[in-house]
């Protein structure tokens, strides 16, 4: 290989005739096929790859999944060489070729027998900052990938106890009014009542709603006085307990009226007090279908969440991914913080990896949350932008610095106190979307900081990937 063929390399750049030669003398010139694996990921990094010409994929194996992380596709971009510096480095990635091309290949232990000759001081600096960054960074996502997992469970139990709690009373509850319900049937039996008394007295009951929508209170307060009053003048007992369940189903006077001349005097009390008990059950019948309904609710959500059941990169329809995404953090939702929807109707289905994007809308909707301390507007809009799609999180807290917003996205750094958060929240988000080839930008203006995500409506190969190739 001639060394002008290699020297408009901008990698190469300052680098002297004498060291390049030697680099090209120790290297060599592999030319590559469409379709051709050059080297695999979590193999041993042994050698130093340099695109010289063509295009070649990085791709990540999660699975049966086949992710593109990147590509190599201007001369100069490299890959590999980490055992040069790390015993233990491993390619990250597998690179296929797309087209024809060649490769400069250097071995590791060339490569590092060049640092040691010509810079061995550079060979240490490299070793450490690799080593420390490689051990700080996966300490960093391990704290942060419990705490979040800690606060998503904190968050789950406690949106599951509520209807969970609320299930639980009401099927104790439901045994006392069945047991109430066989007693009035019971003391029906025993009154010399016919079967066409009591089919009256059931097409009464059916006139009632059990849980009606809504009932003025007012009014609801009055229809109970004038029952408990008529109940009490015929000598019913435990009309205070009759009377509200019979008001709040709609009962007045004139149906109570009905059931006496339907039954009888005698049978008055027992068919009333079956009717109530049977209102009583239906309602509590209902809480407990809701309560479940609620759960299933839940963890539906948290299933599409998670995106447990579906492959890496699918169809993604965002509005459920944020959707989802709210109802995992609605513990974190404070009762002062309204949230708004703008969702754009003619935003289409995307091809994304949703499980990651739900990460960035958790991330972006978390740090929202905090800048409003428990008070503000929380809004989150899509729509149609230039051939993207453009999903907004924006807050009326207290805004961003210059600073802040400068370095928002720089990794480890934060404006939380200690011990609050990782610094890692907007870093591993502009890393998803710079995945998805898409870019994430920060707005801030009087009153509202807006978090703005772009991301392609099609991505080039189907699969998402990122401007510049993982190293």
């Amino acid at each position: 290989m001639e060394l002008h063929t290699v020297r408009p390399i901008g990698l190469f750049d300052g680098t002297g005739d004498d060291l390049l030669a030697t680099l090209l003398e120790v290297g060599t010139e592999v030319p590559f096929r469409p379709g051709e694996v050059l080297f695999r990921e979590n193999h041993p990094a042994e050698h130093w790859w340099v695109l010289l010409d063509g295009s070649v994929d990085l791709l990540r194996h999660v699975g049966r999944d086949e992710t593109q992380l990147g590509v190599m596709d201007v001369p100069g971009r490299w890959a590999g060489g980490f055992r040069a510096w790390d015993e233990h480095g491993a390619y990250l990635a597998t690179g296929r070729a797309v087209t024809a091309g060649c490769m400069l290949r250097v071995s590791a232990d060339d490569l590092r027998r060049l640092w040691t000759t010509r810079f061995p001081l550079g060979l240490h600096l490299i070793e450490g900052v690799s080593r420390s960054a490689r051990n700080y960074e996966s300490m960093a996502r391990q704290r942060e990938a419990l705490a979040a997992l800690g606060t998503l469970a904190a968050g789950l139990a406690h949106e599951l106890n509520n209807p969970a709690a609320a299930a639980t009373r009401a099927v104790d509850a439901l045994g006392e009014a069945y047991a109430g319900l066989l007693s009035s049937l019971q003391q029906l039996v025993a009154l010399p009542i016919s079967a066409e008394q009591f089919g009256r007295i059931d097409a009464l009951r059916q006139e009632l709603v059990p849980r009606p929508s809504s009932v003025d209170p007012m009014d609801l307060a009055d229809r109970e006085d004038a029952l408990a009053d008529w109940l009490s003048a015929r000598s019913v007992r435990q009309d205070w307990v009759l009377a509200p369940v019979l008001a709040a189903a709609g009962a007045d006077v004139d149906w109570c009226e009905r059931v006496a001349e339907a039954g009888g005097a005698a049978a008055l009390e027992a068919a009333l007090d079956w009717v109530a008990n049977t209102l009583s059950a239906t309602g509590l019948l209902e809480e407990v279908k809701e309560s479940a309904r609620r759960i299933s609710d839940l963890v539906a959500a948290v299933k599409s969440y998670s995106q447990l059941d579906r492959a890496s990169m699918q169809t993604t329809d965002l509005v459920e991914g944020l959707e989802s995404t709210l109802v995992v953090l609605a513990h974190r939702i404070p009762d002062d913080v309204v949230v708004v929807r703008d969702y754009g109707a003619d935003v289409p289905r995307i091809s994304a990896l949703a499980a990651e994007l739900n990460q960035v809308w958790t991330n972006l909707i978390t740090n929202a949350l905090d800048a409003m301390d428990g008070r503000g507007t929380l809004r989150l809009s899509t729509r149609l932008g230039r051939g993207a799609v453009v999903v907004e999180v924006a807050d009326t807290g207290s805004g961003m610095s210059a600073e802040t917003r400068q370095h928002a996205f720089d990794p480890f750094y934060t404006t939380k106190g200690v011990g609050e958060g990782t610094g890692l929240g907007l870093d591993i988000s502009r890393r998803i979307v710079d995945r998805h080839r898409g870019d994430i930008s920060i707005e801030t203006g009087p009153g509202a900081t807006v978090l703005r995500v772009r991301l392609p409506l099609a991505v080039p190969g189907g699969s998402a990937q990122p401007a510049d190739p993982a190293r």
